[in-house]
């Protein structure tokens, strides 16, 4: 049999292609029944070698039912590679079915993909958990020879990648001969990332190649005055028009779906040319997010602004160039939305630049050395979260009863979960079963029942529905559709806003929302409703989790960034002004040292340490550093951060004898323990888990839980378990997830070991230059202690900036500089 048949070498030379030596491999690879990690740069036609050894099997064996399945982490990367994948199935006449499952299908389709399964079927981990919980999945899934899973490094290392790992482990056991092709373009550590795609940590093959040409990529200087604080651009809109004009086609990236639609409405408000120009993010509905696509697929869009829901694998070769509004973050998700400009391996993309403020100027020079020099970041590895795991187990149980020991092989089969003990699974499956001890007497949670051959099921049909509900790891804040009216109560659902933020409007309010200005009528059986309507200054829905966390790595590169000064040219001169001030007035933070500045602001002391450790670091650091000011009489009123640094105001003044105390490792002991015990954080990472591992459902049938009603229950649950059942797992799993997915602790602790009493020490007339952007943070955290009643009203951010700038160029024309102490 032809490794190679002639109907595809025909195939290529039409396009005038060859097939690669790294395709040749891959093909190689599946004869041979080794599963392998395909690491390729944007446009080297990765998605094409992942699939082209199923298309090959298929048109030579003719197999009937599901062959190949395609595991895509974006709906969007789903529709695009159904598109894409088609056009050479019906060139060649290979007579291959397709089909997509994502939660967008409707219920007629995901039935006849049930009762005749498409050779290749393009899904979402969702959506593929929920088929892996039908009685008929061993039917669907048994002869799977093939599990392409892309853009694996962008959530591998996350709750819903340990969720993935677990689907791999299910799928192998019912297909135990798979094989498993993941691709990526970006990774920083190719074994790590082959480990968790392989069984139980052993890593598959990798393949990896590397670009014949970097991307060219430069920040743009604008002629209006940089911020020094915020985080939405809108600065530079001016000039990122020009830039779309004189481009054919232009992906705006920015990092949250509030900046998307600000940024849309500015982009349209200087649209004088009338050019085509749309708005892409996940909050939007189905319809208008494939209408777009489809139009931007076409070459019909002029410039998209979207959110990381576009940055995975859309693969639009008439892109040629990528602005990016806003920090990125971190490297290797930069060169991932980069890489969507000029989709050929063989032409360097072209990316512009766009910092929000002054230090992301510093962020985004960072990450353009860190491109240069071939160096990309990434999450480390973490065990599985165990929240995931009841609804792993209920999950494999609604497809066929089964006995503990064997759901448990399976789990440690998920690379995430090899090192799992068996005592913590069986406090799992307990909990999974009928609650706990606190809980069992409860009908509500005995979820499991056990037949007379000593194996397990569902208790019930409610019980199997309830879970199928609510499959999943994504945990949102409440939401409600958006009703745009025409007449009366009729019109359009365009999308969602959350519901906390739909609570604030009042009617006759303005908001922005899928790329225009709405006015809201009011609220009609949980569905928002509104009109096109005109306001000066329209709200702008806000969501929760959409702010990105400044990689590790790319905190580093800003600290060295710093301290060489001979690369500040590369900068706009507004930046390298404001650096040379703050050098000249103040100090530069070393790199092996943490910068602490003490200066008056606002009739209060102003306490600034330069962490550059990120917003949830710094978060925690906040609260634990007030907390002992508080014990030692200082004081403090509140505290703001940003992802440089921590800024606190206090009553009294913070001295060098007080940092040793403050700033010291041994923070994150009682203060810690005191802390977390006392604050709602843990209810809140006890709501999150209660949803993960089923103890609590937001939906059932039709009806949709309120965040306010999901709050009442998991708060009353959670008071109940502390304190007639404190051994609970379920607790153990809320503090364990608190630690990682709120409080950043490892980087925390990490940071403070690093540079224990490893700090300078500046008392200052004023606030410098550098802590402007800190200290004018609008959101703040509140102190309630001995401070309280000396809270000051906030000013306007921008003039109180001036303001200050004004007067540390006095002082230094003065000669009145901070010293040293």
């Amino acid at each position: 049999m032809k490794s190679i048949p002639d109907k595809f070498v025909l195939w290529f030379a039409e396009r005038g292609w060859t097939l690669r030596p790294y395709q040749k491999k891959m093909i190689a690879a599946f004869r041979n029944n080794r599963s392998t990690l395909l690491i390729a740069p944007t446009g080297a036609g990765k998605t094409l070698s992942g699939f082209l050894p199923s298309l090959i099997d298929l048109s030579q064996q003719k197999q009937t039912g599901l062959h190949t399945l395609y595991i895509s982490p974006l709906k969007a990367l789903t529709h695009d590679i159904h598109r894409n994948l088609q056009q050479p199935i019906d060139e060649m006449g290979i007579g291959i079915s397709l089909g997509a499952r994502t939660g967008d299908t409707t219920s007629y389709q995901r039935l006849q993909q049930r009762k005749k399964p498409p050779n290749i079927l393009l899904i979402t981990p969702e959506s593929l958990m929920l088929m892996l919980s039908y009685a008929d999945a061993a039917q669907i899934f048994g002869n799977v020879k093939n599990v392409i899973i892309d853009e694996a490094h962008s959530f591998a290392f996350t709750k819903r990648g340990d969720f993935t790992a677990l689907a791999l482990a299910r799928l192998q056991y019912l297909s135990p001969k798979m094989i498993r092709f993941g691709l990526s373009a970006t990774v920083a550590e190719p074994a790590s990332l082959a480990a968790w795609l392989g069984v139980n940590g052993e890593p598959t093959d990798i393949l990896q190649l590397n670009s014949p040409v970097k991307p060219k990529i430069k920040i743009l200087t604008s002629k209006e005055r940089m911020p020094f604080a915020g985080n939405m651009g809108t600065y530079a809109v001016k000039e990122i028009y020009l830039q779309i004009a004189q481009a054919q086609t232009t992906l705006v990236f920015v990092n949250t779906r509030a900046q998307a639609e600000l940024i849309f409405q500015h982009l349209w408000n200087e649209n004088s040319q009338l050019l085509p120009i749309a708005i892409y993010h996940g909050s939007l509905s189905k319809e208008q997010r494939i209408k777009t696509a489809a139009m931007m697929a076409s070459g019909k869009l002029r410039a998209i602004v979207a959110t990381s829901a576009l940055e995975l694998g859309i693969d639009w070769g008439n892109v040629d160039l990528v602005i990016q509004v806003g920090a990125p973050k971190g490297v290797s998700r930069l060169l991932q939305r980069i890489g969507r400009s000029n989709h050929t391996m063989d032409e360097p993309s072209q990316a512009l630049l766009v910092p929000a403020n002054r230090f992301e100027t510093l962020e985004c020079q960072s990450a353009i050395n860190a491109i240069k020099r071939n160096e990309l970041d990434g999450d480390a590895p973490l065990s599985g979260a165990l929240d995931v795991l009841p609804q792993f187990i209920l999950n494999c149980l609604c497809s066929e009863t089964a006995d503990e020991e064997t759901i448990y092989q399976q789990v440690v089969n998920a690379s995430p979960y090899g090192g799992l003990d068996r005592l913590t699974f069986s406090q799992l499956w307990q909990f999974t079963e009928n609650g706990g001890y606190a809980l069992q007497a409860y009908e509500r949670y005995n979820r499991l029942k056990q037949c007379e051959d000593g194996l397990f099921e569902p208790a019930s049909k409610r019980v199997i529905m309830r879970h199928r509900q609510n499959i999943g790891t994504i945990v949102e804040a409440g939401r409600l559709k958006v009703k745009r009216l025409r007449r009366s109560h009729q019109g359009k659902i365009i999308g969602e806003v959350e519901e906390y933020f739909a609570q604030t409007l009042v009617p006759g309010d303005t908001f922005y929302f899928a790329g225009e200005v709405l006015r809201f009528e009011g609220i009609r059986d949980m569905v928002v409703e509104a009109k096109p309507g005109k306001a000066k200054e329209p709200k702008i829905p806000s969501y929760s989790g959409g702010q990105m966390p400044l990689s590790t790595f790319l905190a580093d590169g800003v600290r060295n960034l710093l301290n060489r000064p001979e690369e500040w040219h590369k900068m706009p001169k507004q930046v390298v002004d404001w650096l040379e001030l703050q050098s000249a007035f103040s100090m530069i933070p070393q790199a092996n040292k943490v910068l602490i500045e003490q200066f008056p602001y606002r009739q209060t002391q102003c306490t600034l340490f330069y962490t550059f450790e990120g917003r949830k670091a710094n978060q925690t650091l906040g609260m634990l550093i007030t907390r002992r000011m508080e014990k030692m009489g200082l004081k403090p009123l509140s505290f703001s951060i940003t992802d440089y640094g921590l800024s606190i105001s206090s009553i009294e003044a913070v001295i060098r004898e007080h940092l040793t105390s403050l700033f010291n490792p041994d923070i994150l002991g009682a203060e810690l323990e005191d802390w977390m015990l006392a604050a709602p954080m843990l209810k809140r990472s006890f709501r999150r888990v209660a949803i993960v591992s089923g103890l609590i459902e937001q939906q059932y049938h039709s009806t949709k839980k309120t965040m306010k009603q999901v709050t009442f229950s998991t708060d009353l649950i959670y008071d109940t378990l502390r304190e007639h059942d404190p051994n609970h797992i379920l607790l153990r799993v809320t503090r364990e997830d608190a630690e990682r997915e709120l409080l950043d602790l490892p980087r925390l602790a990490d940071m403070l070991v690093r540079f224990d009493q490893q700090f300078d020490f500046n008392v200052l007339p004023k606030a410098s230059p550098m802590a402007i952007p800190i200290v004018l943070n609008g959101k703040s955290e509140q102190i309630k202690g001995q401070g309280a009643e000396s809270l000051l009203e906030q000013a306007s951010l921008y003039q109180e900036a001036e303001n200050m700038l004004q007067e540390v160029k006095d002082l230094l024309s003065l000669s009145n500089v901070g010293k040293v102490v």
